[in-house]
């Protein structure tokens, strides 16, 4: 691969850009579901931003005993965006929206998987969850999770829990990367 995202250089791609997102003081009044999708946009943000300026060796590196990477861990955003806001909506199945079976694979990395290419399908997965929720209300239930029924507003909780989970994860692995002297 060559350009500024080969491997080695600092990658910042923006082919898919991110949605300006709005801080959780501007949506104080507004209603829940607005407070809501700002909260999960603004961590979608900060898990994606967890990329910016970073090598493609640096965003691969493991810094723990598992699986866990920056780069796996938007991956794996984007398979938690599929199952929640794909799977649990539309009552698809996991093989029929061709994800893995299970969380610890989306965290696998392949020769293919690039901070350009996962970072795309991080934000193509966050728009059309926005888009599968749209006409929902907070009450309503979605039908294709393995719980059974939920409503929304729970499917939003256990989404938020997660990405918040994710986000501090990213913050210090990219903090022992950078700041670490754990650079290449």
């Amino acid at each position: 691969m060559s350009g500024p995202c080969a491997r080695g250089a600092v990658c910042d791609d923006r082919q898919v850009s991110y949605p300006a997102v709005r801080s959780a003081e501007d949506v104080v009044d507004e209603p829940a579901k607005v407070q809501f999708e700002t909260f999960l946009d603004q961590h979608r943000s900060a898990l994606d931003a967890c990329l910016d300026g970073l090598t493609e060796q640096q965003a691969r590196r493991s810094l723990v005993p598992s699986k866990t990477t920056l780069l796996g861990l938007v991956k794996h955003a984007t398979f938690v965006e599929k199952v929640w806001f794909d799977e649990a909506v539309t009552c698809r199945s996991r093989d029929e929206l061709g994800i893995q079976a299970g969380p610890d694979e989306s965290f696998d990395l392949y020769d293919d998987d690039t901070i350009a290419t996962v970072r795309q399908a991080h934000r193509e997965a966050c728009e059309a969850s926005r888009r599968a929720v749209a006409d929902i209300d907070l009450r309503d239930l979605v039908h294709g999770n393995r719980r059974g029924p939920l409503p929304l507003r729970w499917v939003y909780l256990h989404v938020l829990r997660e990405l918040a989970q994710h986000c501090g994860h990213a913050d210090i692995l990219r903090e022992q990367l950078l700041r670490g002297g754990l650079s290449d």
